[in-house]
């Protein structure tokens, strides 16, 4: 198991943030406004501005994080990426709409999108995501719980390199402050 740190040179950058800074393995992004992830379906438009930071692996690996926001415009967003390429994709974490919930949108050329009410009072999640041949299962447990309780399982092409990492937007917004912790990578 690999802790990651936000600032070496396995990382690259996905529609660089116009404020991000790392520090004590800590990564704060202030997202810009009018940034998404999204493909076609329903609301018939492609974006693809999010924010996300990310690492290249190969094969199977569970990867996990902890992340808050202050989140106070629709759609404001956080949490992880797990990305192919701009087809192929899935995003996970708390999406702002009315009240946060707990989100996952499984993009293969066309989005869809999940959600479950988050609980009241919520302050931090933490997010767990396993790669396993063609199956992404994603995890999470809220305020210090661990990972156990499953979002999400979806199917994401086998055999491919993937990227992975943290991912946040601002749709509708005039942007939000997004901090990420506790990046652990195992393969």
């Amino acid at each position: 198991m690999s802790a990651a740190d936000f600032g070496s040179s396995d990382w690259a950058w996905l529609n660089e943030p116009p404020r991000w800074s790392v520090a004590d393995g800590r990564l704060t992004v202030r997202t810009a406004p009018d940034t998404d992830f999204w493909r076609v379906t329903h609301y018939g438009f492609i974006r693809d501005t999010g924010h996300f930071l990310g690492r290249r692996v190969a094969g199977d690996f569970t990867a996990s994080v902890t992340f808050r926001g202050d989140y106070h415009d629709r759609y404001d967003q956080a949490g992880l990426m797990i990305r192919l390429d701009e087809r192929n994709w899935i995003k996970t974490g708390i999406e702002l709409d009315g009240r946060l919930w707990l989100s996952a949108v499984a993009t293969r050329e066309f989005s869809d999108w999940s959600v479950l009410p988050a609980p009241g009072g919520l302050r931090e999640v933490r997010l767990s995501v396993q790669r396993s041949g063609d199956a992404v299962t994603v995890r999470y447990g809220v305020d210090g719980a661990a990972p156990e309780t499953m979002l999400r399982l979806a199917y994401l092409p086998p055999k491919r390199p993937a990227w992975i990492g943290p991912m946040c937007a601002s749709p509708d917004g005039t942007g939000f402050t997004a901090t990420f912790t506790d990046f652990t990578l195992t393969t």
